[in-house]
């Protein structure tokens, strides 16, 4: 394993390294494993398929005012028929300009997120199939299980089915508000970061992303490092189903369709994460070939002393990046 990182982090009570014992220039130095021969065309394929479906957005106001947002409940329909609820947020004054598709962790949703700033915005918070709202009787919305889903089944596989839901809330997005078409943006958060890598290696109509402490990359790693949360729930199924399951999970890694992205992308990446191992986000920030911006995290999914001021700094570069939608 790579030397060793002086982190500050308090890991007492994990029984592993979340550092991993990877120094910052380690995780810059971390590569992409090596792809399916088909990988662009099983992915483009499920794009052009995604197209074709007609998202028919339903939106009702339950909220005038919160927080400066008027508050909807959204609805639209995803590939398979399947039902997508969530949040849509309009700024309760000015004109909007843009728009955001904004994912969520592996926790999933409770509400949107106010704090966020872009005020001349639309902003829809699609709950991925499964998970909060869009919960469904047909497969369980506990991560732990969640993950699991059709694992064995490369074209069934549920991380297909939520990076489908992301282009269907595009599509929905454009469908209410047309005028955002070339202004709009992507953010997803763990869960919705590694969805979000896969979904906009194929994705035109965004034009430019983030993703924040992102899942789902670089695989082999994955399954090698100790961890909490849905990875561990991978790695135990891994274990008695080695070759089936790791033939699935090639198609399914963020950082293989990051190589492919080409929108300006910012990241922001942990040296410290206990849940998504950070050589694995880093191995998405890493391939990404385009205009790029990186904001080092102190940890991930582990509270910090200097978590609040990172946040807010994290906020203010958001804030810079994403301003040329509005133009």
């Amino acid at each position: 394993m790579p030397g060793e990182n002086k982190s500050v982090i308090d890991a007492t009570g994990y029984g592993f390294d979340p550092t991993y014992g990877y120094s910052l220039n380690q995780l810059l130095a971390v590569k992409t494993p090596k792809e399916p021969k088909d990988f662009d065309c099983f992915w483009q394929k499920r794009y052009q398929q995604a197209l074709t479906v007609v998202p028919l957005p339903h939106i009702k106001i339950i909220n005038e005012d919160k927080l400066g947002w008027r508050v909807f409940d959204i609805r639209y329909t995803s590939t398979d028929n399947f039902p997508i609820r969530g949040w849509l947020l309009l700024p309760n004054s000015g004109v909007i300009k843009r728009g955001f598709i904004v994912g969520h962790g592996y926790g999933g949703r409770d509400e949107p997120d106010y704090h966020l700033p872009f005020k001349d915005a639309a902003l829809l918070f699609p709950c991925f199939r499964g998970l909060s709202l869009s919960a469904h009787p047909s497969m369980s919305s506990e991560p732990y299980w969640h993950v699991l889903h059709d694992i064995n089944r490369k074209d069934r596989y549920i991380l297909g089915g939520c990076v489908e839901d992301v282009w269907l809330a595009v599509s929905a997005m454009l469908s209410l508000f047309p005028h955002t078409a070339g202004h709009l943006g992507y953010l997803g958060i763990s869960f919705g970061g590694g969805i979000g890598a896969l979904a906009l290696a194929w994705e035109p109509r965004i034009s430019k992303g983030h993703f924040n402490v992102p899942s789902f990359g670089h695989h082999p790693l994955r399954l090698r490092l100790a961890t909490n949360g849905s990875g561990q729930s991978v790695q135990r199924f891994y274990r008695t189903h080695k070759k089936p399951t790791l033939k699935v999970l090639r198609y399914y890694d963020a950082a293989l369709a990051a190589k492919r992205i080409t929108m300006p992308i910012h990241c922001a990446c942990a040296t410290f994460d206990p849940c998504v191992a950070p050589p694995g986000q880093f191995a998405i920030y890493n391939a990404l070939s385009g205009e790029k911006q990186l904001f080092v995290f102190d940890a991930g999914h582990h509270s910090y002393p200097n978590q609040a001021q990172q946040e807010r700094e994290l906020i203010n570069e958001l804030d810079a990046f994403f301003a040329s939608l509005s133009e």
